[in-house]
């Protein structure tokens, strides 16, 4: 009787008609893949606002601030100011990976001409946004921008990951968070040896749990403004260091 029941419901599955075609993608996922193929790295984001950027000035302690969308939140409605009255400039792009940093990373931070460099990357490389990636592959590209500043004689300060955690969705299944403490290990002992500087966000917005602190991000992957009040001080020292202040 089992087996006759077990073959009349094999039957029944197998007649059922074939599932329809998937989807067909949304005009916004079409713009953004051609976006993709066409300007992979979306050099041209800032490509406008590069241009208007003068000269430094004598005396100008210019710093870019390179990164993904946790530096391109800072400074945006209910983010908080970014570094208001100082010399700094903000050329985040949010999604990005490192590789598509390295392919905008001299129009948008070498030419611009700063005295200091300061990159924050990687997470969207371990959440694999836009594909799979070693932490090996993130190293590379991270020195390669490290490399492309110190050629420039631009000062580099590269900035531990911030952590995530569970506590308003889920993030740490998509970026586990020892990954983020391989990366972080790694950037501490490559810093150390290139005598760059690193800034350490990740030890002042982590929990005793080893999470995000759930009273300074709004999602579990991107600090609010009370984060931000936190990482601007940090970023202010590290900065200083490199200028030898």
């Amino acid at each position: 009787m089992r087996i006759t029941l077990a073959l009349l419901l094999a039957v029944a599955a197998w007649a059922q008609p074939p599932a329809g075609p998937p989807p067909f993608p949304t005009p916004s996922v079409l713009t953004q893949a051609a976006r993709m193929i066409n300007d992979y790295g979306n050099r041209f984001r800032y490509a406008a606002d590069n241009q208007k950027v003068p000269p430094p000035a004598a005396g100008e302690d210019r710093v870019v601030f390179m990164g993904d969308s946790i530096t391109d939140n800072w400074g945006r409605p209910n983010y908080g100011a970014f570094f208001p009255g100082k010399p700094y400039i903000n050329r985040g792009i949010g999604g990005q990976v490192t590789p598509q940093m390295l392919l905008r990373f001299f129009p948008d931070v070498v030419a611009l001409k700063p005295r200091v460099v300061v990159i924050l990357a990687g997470t969207n490389d371990i959440g694999g946004n836009v594909g799979p990636m070693t932490l090996e592959d993130t190293e590379s590209y991270l020195m390669s921008m490290c490399d492309m500043a110190r050629a420039n004689d631009i000062k580099v300060v590269l900035a531990s990951l911030t952590p995530v955690c569970d506590y308003h969705r889920p993030q740490t299944q998509t970026r586990p968070p020892e990954k983020i403490n391989a990366l972080n290990q790694w950037i501490k002992e490559y810093t150390a040896k290139n005598h760059f500087v690193y800034l350490d966000y990740y030890s002042a917005t982590v929990d005793d749990k080893g999470f995000f602190k759930a009273e300074i991000t709004g999602d579990g992957l991107h600090p609010n403004v009370a984060g931000y009040q936190i990482m601007a001080p940090l970023a202010e020292k590290s900065i200083a260091q490199a200028l030898g202040k």
